[in-house]
């Protein structure tokens, strides 16, 4: 129920239109932004995941072409979701033009600061068009993170409370502009739902993505308040927009989407980003998989247990293998740095990653794939990839 709720053991396809890639990005309801590119930024590879290979600009045109499908906001995290979503969102934006579930040192500038925001969001409705680098000037915080100028930080006020979205990427830094000229004219002039009713309608689309799911899962797929979850969550339960049910081996209530299919098997290899929505809760993840994802991206190198960034390989309804990846553009390689076992792999492991990691190679216009050697799995697959 997991895995057909998420879109997999769908028939291959030779082309993969915007039809396709649009229901696609409708069943899973928000897709993870990151910039990390040591294999592929993560927006390009759930839909690979599900769809087969695909052209990479089909996803650039949904999201920030001239007609966009998609918008950029908080979802999860930083996230593309279809336009049609943003309405249901807008009490988050509320929240955050209130100080409310934003960053404290975004919310705190929103606060000192108003009159210079505002001088910001008359400036971009002048000019057009803006990037952070375009109101660089002004004193700067501490290096890392908030070493941003207070032209960056207007920015994302404005874009935190949906003044601003996302017009464009640059090298992935965003191109803001003002929302009403960027999404559709259907979309920024529909109704306002009240907070429970939006809230309800993203727990019916978590419900719809993940089939079968607890009630942190539900709430976990919009980052939900808690005590709003839990409200929203026995008023789906008394409407039957979700179904009670008990999940052998799960510690915890479960909740089924009432329509979501019960298909016998679901067949299909997949290459699975470390952000991709069908493991990103690692507790969910090892209920469904038996194993434990971890993203080590964060961890020091001498500490990191199995690699940078680490897919795991689905195989049919089984997560039997994990790879750490790179993309050597310069020598148009994908490197295996390590290839590793888990409970589940089986004589056919091997031969099937050997595929997968062949067809990634293609899709990412890389000539080979290498293996390092390191890992319980790097021999078998060097094998099979010879």
């Amino acid at each position: 129920m997991a895995l057909a709720a998420q879109g997999f053991g769908q028939a291959a396809s030779d082309r993969v239109d915007r039809r396709r890639f649009r229901a696609l990005a409708r069943r899973l309801g928000v897709i993870q932004l990151d910039s990390v590119n040591v294999v592929s930024r993560t927006q390009y590879l759930p839909p690979l995941a599900r769809l087969g290979p695909y052209p990479r600009d089909l996803l650039e045109t949904e999201a920030w072409g001239p007609r966009p499908s998609l918008f950029e906001y908080w979802g999860h995290e930083a996230s593309l979701m279809p336009v049609e979503l943003q309405p249901l969102l807008r009490w988050r934006m509320a929240d955050a033009a209130a100080g409310a579930g934003i960053w404290k040192g975004v919310a705190r500038f929103g606060h000192e600061r108003s009159g210079f925001i505002q001088s910001i969001l008359a400036e971009i409705e002048s000019r057009g068009p803006a990037t952070g680098g375009d109101f660089a000037e002004g004193p700067r915080g501490q290096p890392g993170w908030w070493s941003w100028s207070d032209g960056k930080r207007a920015l994302e006020w404005l874009f935190w409370t949906g003044r601003i979205t996302t017009r464009t990427r640059r090298n992935f830094e965003r191109v803001y502009d003002l929302t009403e000229r960027v999404l559709p004219e259907a979309v920024t002039t529909a109704p306002t739902p009240d907070r429970a009713e939006a809230q309800r309608a993203l727990l019916r689309i978590a419900a719809r993505a993940m089939g079968v799911a607890t009630a942190t899962d539900l709430r976990d797929y919009f980052r939900l308040p808690s005590e709003d979850a839990r409200a929203r969550i026995a008023e789906l339960v008394q409407s039957g927009d979700l179904t009670p049910m008990t999940v052998r081996g799960w510690n915890r209530p479960a909740f089924a989407d009432p329509g979501a299919r019960r298909p016998r098997r679901v067949e299909g290899d997949a290459l699975l980003s470390p952000f991709d929505n069908l493991i990103w809760t690692r507790d969910r993840t090892e209920r469904l998989f038996g194993v434990r994802v971890r993203l080590e991206i964060y961890t020091p190198a001498e500490k990191r247990r199995r690699g940078y960034y680490v897919l795991p390989f689905l195989q049919d309804e089984a997560i039997t293998a994990a790879v750490d990846l790179k993309a050597d553009r310069a020598k148009r390689t994908l490197r295996v740095q390590a290839a590793w076992r888990e409970p589940d792999t089986d004589g056919n492991t091997a031969s099937r990653l050997a595929r997968a990691l062949r067809s990634m190679g293609e899709w990412l216009s890389l000539d080979r794939v290498e293996v390092a050697g390191r890992g319980d799995l790097a021999d078998d697959l060097t094998a099979a990839l010879d």
